[in-house]
Formats: C-alpha cells, structure tokens, sequence
C-alpha cells in the first residue's frame, strides 16, 4: 500500500520509520540487559516512547490515505497483535506451571486479563503488569485504537481535535484525581498524549508543513542529544521529557523522507521488521542467558553484552519462524510498533 508523503516526495519505502522503531525495539532490549546484569541503562525504556508517537503518525497517515471502517481497522490491527502476544502470554504461563518461573503469580483472572489487554494489578508484584510484562505497552495501543476506530466515525476535519480533546481531557483527570483503579490510573497517565503527539506529524507530514534537510537532520539531532544527556548525566524522566524527544526524532525523521529519502540498510531494516517480535520475546533470552553467565562467574560486561544479542536473535528468529509465517496468506496493512512489522509506504502528490 502507498501514502501520499507531500509535495516532492519519491516513491519508496519509508525506512527512516523502520530504523526508528529498530533503535527503540533495541534500547528496550538494552535496558533490560542492563537490569538484569547489574548494569543501568534506564534511558532504554524510552524506546516505547518513540514507539508510541509512531503509532500514533502511522496510524493518521493510514486513515488519511486509506479510508477504513472502524470494524475494520480493528480487526486489522487485531488479526496483527493478539496471534503473537498470545503465543507469547501463552509460554509464560506453560513456564510458571512447569515451575521455570518460580516468582510468577498466576491467577485465572489475571491471565484472562493479560489476554484481553484490560490492564489489572499482577498477583506477582502489586504492579499493573500483564503476565508478559512487556505487553503494558499493548495495552496502551489498543485502547488508542479502540478511541481512533471511533473517531473514524466523525468527519475526518474532527479527528484529531477530538482525539486531543479526549486524551488531553483523561490526562486532566489523572493529574486531578488520585485513584487506585488500574483502569484509570492507566489510561489517565500524560504517555497517552504521545499518540496524539504521533497524529498530529502525521497530519503536517501529508500536508508538506516539514522543515528542509537541514531543519530535519536539527531535529533528530536534537532528540538523540536530549537523550544521550539523560543517560549520560543520569537526570530523571518521564513521558513529559521523553515524549517531546521522542516527537523530535519521528517528526525530523518524516521530514528526511519527504526530502530526498532515506536509503535502505539491509540489517536496520531488518531489524524494524521484527521489532515486534524483538519487543514481545527478547527478555526469555535474556533471563536465560543472564542466570547462565551470572553462574559462570562471567564478568556484568560480557554478560550485558550477551544478554542483548541473546534477546535480538530470539526475537529475530520469532520473526522468521512464528511471525513472518502468521502473515503469509494475505495483505499486512502498515502500522506502527508494537503492531506492525511491514514498511509504509508513500506515493508521489502533486
């Protein structure tokens, strides 16, 4: 499939989104090498930022070019998630009844609704965590995609003002409100304006309001500094630092591709595919292979190091053998991480 990009853009693929959802997918996968080889790299779980501002400007981009039905978009995006993070869930729970996970908490209503992406305290750790832990992530996209197949709805000049409207409204409620409720503290936290964030660059990037190269190569620039800084320095972060960051590198990475591209690397590339499958299934690899060196008296380096290529090959092979083979047979429609593994496309508007 193919969207329009603005004036002056080349047909191709856009690849400067697929590196950006490569590096979030692999900060993610480091920050969770760090943790569990007694290292810190806390600036990794900014990765869902960027991933969320993705979705939010792949997913505008899409309706825009592509008139869908709300049923439709979502059993689209449905048909994309659930099969995987099921199968993922899935061998979660087999580990914890076959005792491979002795500090996993199962109970019935948890698992069901780890499934059905309602976000609920774990029996674990108190936390509003799924049975997988990273699938918090999945929770916030479905409900972004359940709000935005609604809005699909209404005259497409209404969308993004009553998407902004709403979230900017559930915001207001969690700063105003205190509360306990998993539901509402969810849904309520400020990372959800990230998705209207993502929006709204999809909405400037259709209509050509992008900076020049130079202006664009500024942007991305600029996010990666503001994020080296906070790793660097070790400042605290949140959604309202990393957010902003995050729409820097979306929005002068869409500029990029409107001005003259952005090349194809076979190996990036490759890893924006499967960055759904990296995200859902790196962290088996890494506990593995961090037990394993943690016995073998390996020195925290070499068991980092390990971890994180550990939990990439894990994800990549997931890609090829369980993901890529779940696609074949019919048309995946463009999306954005955790929800998407093909690359979106964009035609010539004049």
């Amino acid at each position: 499939m193919t969207v329009g990009a603005g004036p002056g853009a080349r047909r191709g693929t856009l690849y400067g989104i697929q590196y950006l959802r490569a590096v979030a997918a692999l900060a993610v996968v480091f920050f969770h090498a760090a943790e569990r080889s007694g290292h810190a790299f806390a600036i990794g779980a900014a990765g869902v930022d960027v991933f969320f501002v993705i979705s939010g400007f792949i997913m505008w981009v899409i309706a825009e070019r592509r008139p869908v039905t709300p049923g439709r978009f979502l059993k689209e995006r449905m048909r994309r998630i659930v099969p995987v993070y099921w199968l993922a869930t899935g061998v979660m729970v087999a580990g914890a009844l076959a005792g491979l996970f002795p500090n996993l908490v199962l109970t019935a209503g948890h698992v069901a609704a780890s499934l059905f992406f309602v976000p609920a305290r774990s029996p674990s750790s108190g936390q509003i965590w799924p049975v997988l832990v990273q699938g918090w992530t999945l929770n916030y996209e479905m409900f972004f995609y359940a709000t935005f197949a609604a809005c699909l709805l209404l005259p497409a000049r209404l969308r993004l003002g009553v998407m902004a409207a709403a979230f900017g409204l559930l915001v207001a409620v969690g700063l105003a409100v205190r509360s306990g409720s998993p539901l509402l503290a969810t849904y309520t936290r400020p990372i959800i304006l990230e998705f209207v964030a993502g929006m709204l660059i999809g909405r400037l990037w259709l209509a050509g309001r992008v900076p020049g190269r130079a202006g664009a190569l500024a942007l991305v620039g600029l996010g990666l500094a503001g994020f080296a800084a906070i790793a660097i320095l070790r400042l605290p972060f949140d959604e309202w630092t990393c957010g902003p960051l995050a729409c820097l590198l979306v929005y002068g990475t869409a500029a990029l591709e409107t001005r003259g591209g952005v090349a194809r690397l076979k190996v990036p590339a490759l890893l924006g595919d499967a960055s759904y499958s990296i995200y859902l299934w790196h962290t088996f690899a890494i506990s593995v292979v961090a037990k394993v060196g943690a016995l073998a008296g390996l020195p925290p380096s070499l068991v980092l190091l390990a971890s994180a290529a550990a939990g990439v090959a894990a994800g990549l092979c997931a890609w090829h053998f369980v993901e890529r083979p779940l696609l074949r047979g019919r048309a995946a429609s463009p999306g954005a991480f955790p929800a998407e593994a093909k690359p979106l496309r964009r035609r010539i508007m004049r």
